[in-house]
C-alpha cells in the first residue's frame, strides 16, 4: 500500500532567482514540484530547470558512497572512516613537508547557493591555514567584486537596478529571460520586462544577440563583442562633455559630498568620443548620442550589465565606467535609478571592520591580487605544475567542475593529473570529479535545512526583500552526507580544529554527536544543521528558525530605501565613492592597445558563449528532458556563413591558439555580422558518473579560452571567456567522434 502525499514548501536553489516551490513526496520520493502560487516574492513562477530538478537528484547515477580511485585508475566503494583516514593523513603529511599553502580548494558556484556550505568550505582551509583558495567567480564576476571593493570598500556592495520605479534601463552583455538577473533575485524575468515597457519604461538591450530579453520587451541596439569599454567610455564622455559646455546634468555639490577624484575623469575618457568609439563598437555616434538622451531625461535610469561585459578582456574596466555613470549622473541611490540593498545585517561593515574578504595577499604565480579572498582559476594549472614552495599539491572542489568551467581546460586536466591528491565533493562523479583520487557523495539542496544564500541575506540583493526557511523535502540516500559534516570530520581526520578554533571543533563534534543520536536508525551522522541556521536568525535579530518555518510562503522584510547608501553605508576609509582608483584608471589607459587590437581584427570572427534555459553552467545536462539536441551548435549569421563556405547542420573547425573544436552549424540571423555563439556546458564525453550527458557529442568552449598569467585581467585575474577571435572554416575531413571529441575533451 503507498503511503500518503505530503505537501511541503520549500524554495530552488539552483540559481539566485531561488524561486519558491511546492514540493510532494510520497514513499520517500518526490512525485511533483510545482512553483508555489503563494509566494510572497516568487508568486507562482519557476524555471523548467526548477521543476524537474527532482528528476536530476533522483538519477541512478548519484553518489550513494565514496569512491576510491584504484591502482588501476578505476572506481571502488569506500568507507567514510576509509575517505577521512586516508584525505585526513595526506592533508597533514603534505602541510607537514610543503607548507599550508601547498593544499589548495575551488568553490564552485554550486557551494555557494546554500548557508553552511561555503562557511564551512572556509573554516576548513582556515584551519588548513592554507591562503590557496580559487572560486567560480573569476571565471564570470570577480571583475564586479573587485571593482566594488576599490570604489565602495567592500567586494559585495553590489548596486542593481530599481526596477519598481526606473524610467530607463540599459542594460550591457546581459539576458535575464534566460539568465536570470545576475546579483539580484528577480523571479519570473520576462514577466518583469514586459511590465517595465507597459508601465513606459524605455529598456534597451546592447549585446552582439539579439537575445531572448531583447525579443521579450525593449530595443536592441549591436554592439561588436569584447569592446564594451570604448561603449562606456564614449557614453561618460558624452555626459561630462555636457555638463562642462554649461548643461548642467551632473549635481556638483552631490559629488562632493559622497564621492572623490571626479576631477580625474575628464582625462581617462577625453579621447574617446562617440565617433571614435564607434570604429570598434559599431554603435553609431547617433545612436549612443540617443541613448544618452534617454538616459540623463529619465527621471531615475540606470545602466546594468553581467557575464557579456564581465568576462571580457577589460570587465573591470566596464564595470567601473557603468558605476561612474550611475554616480556621477545622479542615479545612484535614487529611486528608479540603482539601489544598494540592506541584509539582516550591514555586512559590507561587518565584513571591512573584522577584515572578512579583505585579504591584501598576491598570487604566487602572476603576482594577482586576491579578490573576495580567491586567487585566479586562469592560474591555477601554473600553480599546480610550476615548482617552488608553496606549489598546489592537493586540491578540495566542492559544488563546482573546473574542467568544464574554466580556461584551457585542456591544460587544466594535464595538471590535475600531477596533483597528489584531488577530492571532490559532489552529488555526481563528473568530469573533474572522473580524475579524482576520492569522491564524496553530498546532499542535495531537496536534503537539507536552509536559508536563502548569503547574497539575498546579507546584502538584500532581492527585487522584493524576503526571508524564508526551509527543511529538508527528503532525507539523504545511502551514505551522503552534507558538507558541513564533512568538513568538520575532515578537520578531526587532519589533527586540525575547523575555522582554526579548538573551541568550535569541540562545540560542532559534540553537537553533531548529540544530533546524530536522534536521527534514524542508519541515517548518516550529521551536524545541527538547522540549530546553526536558527542561531544565525537570532543573532541578526531575525527570530526563531521554527517561526519562519511557520511562514511556508516566505516573510517579507522592509522594502529598499533609496538615499540611504552614500553618505552612510559606503565602507572606504573616508566614506566617500573613489569615482577614479589609480589602479583603474591605470588600466584604462592600457584601452589604447585594446582599441588597436580592435581595428586589426575588425574583420575576423568572434566568439560569444550562449546560455540555454535548460543549462545551469555545467551540471544540469543529466537529465534527458535538457539535452535533446544532443549538442550544441556553432551559431552563425546566415552571411557569414554564406562567406566562409558553412551549410547548416555540417561540421565546423572552430580554433584559437589554445585549443580547436568541432561543431555542427546551426544558422542564427539574431546575430550581429561578424560573431558566432557557442553555448557553454557542453563536452561531457569522460564523466564517468553521467551515463546521459556522457553520451552527447556537444564540446567545450573553454577549450577555446586562454589562461595563464599573461592572459587574464590585472584588476580581477579574470580570464576572457567570451568575445575573443576565432578562425572558423569548414571541418576538415569526416567528422570521427571517437578522434575529435577525445581531442576535444581532453585538449
Amino acid at each position: 500500500m503507498r503511503g500518503d502525499v505530503t505537501t511541503h514548501h520549500t524554495f530552488c536553489r539552483i540559481c539566485e532567482s531561488l524561486c519558491g516551490l511546492e514540493v510532494e513526496t510520497r514513499d520517500g520520493a518526490i512525485t511533483a514540484v510545482r512553483p508555489d502560487p503563494a509566494h510572497v516574492a516568487t508568486g507562482g513562477f519557476a524555471c523548467v530547470k526548477g521543476l524537474k530538478q527532482h528528476r536530476l537528484y533522483a538519477s541512478p547515477d548519484r553518489l550513494m558512497h565514496p569512491l576510491r580511485r584504484t591502482d588501476a585508475g578505476d572506481y571502488a566503494r569506500a568507507s567514510w572512516d576509509e575517505a577521512n583516514a586516508s584525505i585526513g593523513a595526506k592533508v597533514a603529511q603534505l602541510r607537514r613537508d610543503h607548507g599550508p599553502n601547498s593544499v589548495a580548494m575551488y568553490v564552485g558556484t554550486a557551494a555557494g547557493f546554500g548557508v553552511l556550505h561555503p562557511v564551512f568550505a572556509q573554516g576548513f582551509m582556515t584551519a588548513v591555514g592554507s591562503k590557496s583558495m580559487y572560486a567560480s567567480a573569476t571565471q564570470d564576476c570577480a571583475n564586479k567584486f573587485a571593482v566594488a571593493d576599490l570604489i565602495y570598500g567592500f567586494c559585495f556592495t553590489q548596486p542593481f537596478p530599481d526596477l519598481e520605479h526606473t524610467e530607463c534601463l540599459i542594460v550591457v552583455g546581459a539576458n535575464p529571460a534566460v539568465s536570470k538577473w545576475s546579483f539580484l533575485q528577480v523571479p519570473n524575468p520576462v514577466k518583469r520586462l514586459r511590465e517595465l515597457e507597459r508601465r513606459g519604461t524605455k529598456v534597451v538591450f546592447v549585446d552582439p544577440r539579439r537575445t531572448e530579453s531583447a525579443k521579450a520587451a525593449g530595443e536592441h541596439l549591436f554592439i561588436r563583442p569584447n569592446t564594451d569599454p570604448f561603449f562606456y567610455l564614449a557614453f561618460l564622455r558624452e555626459i561630462l562633455a555636457r555638463d562642462r559646455a554649461g548643461q548642467g546634468v551632473i549635481d556638483h555639490a552631490r559629488l562632493r559630498r559622497y564621492t572623490k577624484n571626479f576631477d580625474a575623469l575628464w582625462a581617462v575618457v577625453e579621447p574617446w568620443t562617440p565617433e571614435r568609439t564607434a570604429t570598434v563598437t559599431k554603435i553609431p555616434a547617433d545612436a549612443l548620442r540617443g541613448l544618452v538622451d534617454a538616459y540623463l531625461g529619465a527621471d531615475g535610469a540606470a545602466l546594468y550589465s553581467s557575464t557579456g561585459v564581465n568576462m571580457g578582456t577589460h570587465g573591470s574596466i566596464g564595470f567601473w565606467l557603468q558605476e561612474v555613470i550611475n554616480a556621477v549622473s545622479g542615479n545612484l541611490d535614487r529611486r528608479g535609478g540603482t539601489l544598494v540593498g540592506e541584509g539582516v545585517i550591514d555586512f559590507p561593515a561587518f565584513g571591512s571592520q573584522r577584515g572578512l574578504l579583505k585579504r591584501r595577499d598576491r598570487s604566487r604565480v602572476g603576482d594577482f591580487p586576491s579578490v573576495n579572498d580567491t586567487f585566479p582559476g586562469g592560474v591555477l594549472a601554473d600553480e599546480i605544475l610550476t615548482e617552488g614552495e608553496d606549489q598546489v599539491r592537493a586540491l578540495f572542489v566542492t559544488g563546482g567542475n573546473p574542467l568544464l568551467t574554466m580556461a584551457n581546460a585542456g591544460r587544466l586536466r594535464e595538471a590535475f593529473g600531477e596533483l597528489e591528491l584531488l577530492v571532490c565533493l559532489d552529488i555526481f562523479q563528473g568530469e573533474t570529479a572522473s580524475l579524482a583520487h576520492w569522491v564524496l557523495p553530498c546532499t542535495s539542496p531537496m536534503q537539507r535545512p536552509d536559508l536563502p544564500f548569503i547574497f539575498p541575506l546579507m546584502l538584500g540583493l532581492q527585487s522584493k526583500p524576503y526571508l524564508q526557511a526551509t527543511r529538508p523535502v527528503l532525507p539523504p540516500a545511502g551514505e551522503q552526507r552534507d558538507e558541513a559534516t564533512i568538513y568538520l570530520d575532515l578537520c578531526r581526520a587532519a589533527g586540525l580544529n575547523l575555522f582554526d578554533s579548538a573551541v568550535a571543533q569541540r562545540l560542532l563534534e559534540f553537537g553533531k554527536r548529540r544530533h546524530s543520536r536522534r536521527l534514524p536508525p542508519g541515517a548518516q551522522p550529521s551536524v545541527p544543521q538547522e540549530f546553526m541556521l536558527d542561531a544565525l536568525l537570532r543573532i541578526t535579530g531575525q527570530g526563531r528558525f521554527r517561526d519562519l518555518l511557520a511562514e511556508p510562503h516566505g516573510r517579507r522584510r522592509g522594502e529598499h530605501r533609496p538615499a540611504s547608501f552614500l553618505g552612510e553605508r559606503v565602507v572606504t576609509e573616508d566614506g566617500l565613492m573613489d569615482l577614479a582608483p589609480p589602479s583603474l584608471v591605470a588600466e584604462a589607459a592600457k584601452l589604447e592597445a585594446h582599441f588597436e587590437r580592435e581595428r586589426r581584427d575588425a574583420h575576423r570572427l568572434k566568439l560569444i558563449t550562449k546560455r540555454a534555459i535548460t543549462t545551469h553552467n555545467s551540471w544540469t545536462h543529466n537529465l534527458d528532458d535538457f539535452v535533446r539536441a544532443r549538442t550544441n551548435h556553432l551559431h552563425v549569421h546566415p552571411e557569414d556563413a554564406a562567406r566562409l563556405g558553412l551549410d547548416e547542420g555540417a561540421y565546423a573547425d572552430v580554433q584559437t591558439d589554445t585549443g580547436a573544436v568541432r561543431v555542427p552549424v546551426a544558422f542564427n540571423a539574431d546575430l550581429m555580422p561578424g560573431t558566432v555563439a557557442l553555448p557553454h556546458g557542453w563536452g561531457h564525453q569522460h564523466a564517468r558518473g553521467l551515463s546521459v550527458a556522457a553520451k552527447t557529442a556537444g564540446v567545450n568552449v573553454n577549450l577555446l579560452a586562454a589562461d595563464g598569467p599573461e592572459r587574464l585581467e590585472r584588476v580581477s585575474g579574470m580570464a576572457n571567456l567570451t568575445g575573443f577571435v576565432v578562425d572558423v572554416k569548414p571541418a576538415a575531413g569526416p567528422f570521427e567522434p571517437t578522434s575529435w571529441s577525445g581531442i576535444a575533451a581532453e585538449g
